[in-house]
């Protein structure tokens, strides 16, 4: 694991508890700010990703990985499928553009 993609993690995480005590008037922005984070975590991954020497054959192998499962092990439910689908589209090759990324 690398320490940018903790650094990023944890700052996504932080923003998820904010978001989820969140009140009505601060819901967007933390929303937002949240929304972003995640993206940046998935970027470092990304970096990680596609710095490796030999990649893993499949999604499984990949998130059998020891530096991806801590991650995996300490996602909100909520998020593990967003980040599972966000490490298929890497494995497939598929760069979402800036826009797709918050819509």
């Amino acid at each position: 694991m690398t320490h940018e993609m903790q650094e990023t993690f944890d700052a996504m995480q932080e923003n998820w508890r904010m978001m989820q005590s969140s009140d009505f008037d601060s819901a967007a922005e933390d929303a937002e700010r949240f929304e972003g984070s995640f993206y940046k975590f998935i970027d470092a991954v990304r970096d990680w990703i596609e710095a490796m020497e030999q990649k893993p054959e499949s999604l499984e192998k990949l998130l059998a990985m020891p530096e991806l499962q801590p991650f995996s092990d300490e996602l909100p439910a909520p998020l593990l499928l967003n980040f599972e689908t966000e490490l298929e589209l890497i494995m497939e090759g598929i760069t979402r553009e800036q826009e797709e990324k918050y819509d």
